[in-house]
């Protein structure tokens, strides 16, 4: 059975070996993402190397997102690596400080001092310990612990209700971002942007570098919960960064937003992915807990395109066996996915002719029993708006363009594969059929939809929906 849900999965130093990362692909990975918070730009290039090589081993689609690490709000280091603060301790956080100890500690975001005043609250640590800000004198916040408990090198600082200033590029992104175009990323996810402005940059300076990525608005600030759909318009995609976010808007409130998130990005044709914690356990179990069974079930439910693995298989003991039991999860909540049509997308007027053939298909697709959609489609634009609603059957998607065949790896109910589109419409379609034939994923007397365009090879040209009956070809 074919999963429609994708799997991301953040490459580290479990799986940095060609046999394991050759194994986690073979095991269902669709995106590996590549952490730009940690490494250098050789090992980054080298890893996206073996990637490709990989997934031309096994002969799939494999997209490749670089996750740019954004501004470092973080605290500094620790004399000693870590200290304990108690309930009720005086502790200052000081941005001269060099080395920290029991009484203060340095911040890698400088401009902190600024943003807060008397009455703010700090959460460190991904709020595991919560600090009240008293005062602030120069450099220095001094603050009062209301939850305490180990605080270590390098851990993160939050603001709750958001309102920190630093701006979602920084200068060492904006050299990733070349780095990103050399290795020929397929993604480029942006770390905490708060408004349009963010995406449209990254995306200027991805251009800039010769770069065709895609960008990802990884939804993690209050700021970005207000300008959502200015967000989600700028961006290909975005990302339910649950972590960060659930300490700036509270843990509770995420379940909704993350409802609310992937509902909006698929109205506006764009690309999900739930993202943090989704298996955590399983860096240290060789089986997930019930709860994280439910959650990937939760986000399959929802509609995600994608769900995430992070230190999971980055740093996790058992990254194979973890991306396998994500895979069997995501089968089973696709059986109970509801397949009827939202009356919404229905009533919408479509500017374009190829937007309103890929919602012919879908209708078509929904009202009759076929095998699949076929969409022969030279930027993946087809695919992505028949894939905007569950319609119940596969949508392959065949590509004369590399690019875009290992963009589509992401799109929810997509499958992609290479075709040349080097003839007239009709015997492109016949090779369409042979193709599918070949692979077995259609059998003579089948019944399919098919998108294609009067002038092959040319972008955008989508015009035609044929409805055929697989032929017997000896």
């Amino acid at each position: 059975m074919q999963r429609s849900t994708k799997i991301v999965a953040t490459l580290g130093p479990s799986t940095s070996e060609v046999d394991v990362l050759t194994r986690l692909i073979g095991a269902g990975v669709n995106v590996v993402r590549l952490n730009f918070s940690h490494g250098k730009a050789d090992d980054h290039i080298g890893r996206a190397q073996m990637v490709r090589d990989a997934a031309a081993k096994l002969g799939v689609p494999v997209a490749i997102m670089v996750d740019l690490q954004g501004p470092k709000i973080r605290v500094g280091k620790f004399e000693k690596s870590k200290v304990n603060l108690s309930n009720g301790q005086h502790f200052i956080l000081d941005a001269t400080c060099e080395l920290g100890n029991e009484e203060r500690v340095g911040l890698d975001y400088k401009e902190l001092p600024r943003d807060v005043s008397p009455g703010a609250v700090l959460l460190l640590d991904d709020g595991r310990l919560v600090l009240d800000v008293e005062r602030v004198v120069g450099s220095e916040i001094h603050t009062k612990v209301r939850v305490g408990g180990v605080l270590s090198n390098n851990k993160g600082i939050n603001r709750q209700g958001g309102g920190l200033s630093a701006p979602a590029l920084t200068a060492k992104d904006m050299e990733d971002i070349k780095v990103a175009a050399k290795l020929e990323a397929d993604y480029v996810a942006v770390s905490f942007p708060k408004s349009s402005a963010d995406m449209y940059m990254a995306r200027t300076l991805l251009q800039a570098a010769g770069s065709k990525a895609q960008v990802v608005a990884k939804i993690e600030r209050t700021e970005a919960i207000a300008n959502l759909d200015e967000l989600v318009e700028a961006s290909d995609a975005i990302m339910v960064a649950r972590g960060d976010l659930a300490v700036e808007v509270g843990d509770a409130a995420v379940p909704a937003l993350q409802k609310r998130m992937i509902r909006l990005a698929r109205e506006k044709n764009k690309l999900t992915i739930t993202a943090t914690q989704m298996m955590e356990s399983m860096i240290n179990s060789p089986v997930p807990t019930r709860a994280e069974v439910s959650d990937v079930a939760n986000a399959v439910l929802d509609g995600t395109d994608a769900v995430m693995l992070s230190a999971e298989t980055a740093a996790g003991k058992y990254p194979v066996e973890t991306v396998e039991s994500m895979a069997r999860v995501c089968l089973e909540a696709e059986k109970s996915t509801d397949y009827r049509l939202d009356r919404d997308m229905l009533a919408r007027e479509f500017s374009r002719v190829d937007q309103s053939i890929a919602m012919a298909a879908l209708f078509t697709a929904n009202h009759m029993k076929v095998k699949a959609v076929v969409a022969l489609t030279q930027t993946g634009a087809t695919a992505l708006w028949i894939s905007r609603v569950n319609c119940g059957v596969p949508i392959y998607a065949l590509t004369p363009e590399i690019a875009t065949y290992r963009r589509l790896s992401l799109f929810r109910d997509v499958f992609p594969m290479m075709l040349a589109h080097d003839c007239d419409q009709k015997s492109l379609l016949v090779a369409a059929e042979v193709k599918l034939l070949e692979q077995g994923l259609v059998q003579p007397g089948d019944l399919l939809v098919l998108t294609v365009g009067d002038t092959v090879g040319q972008m955008g040209s989508t015009n035609t929906m044929k409805i055929i009956r697989v032929a017997a070809r000896g």
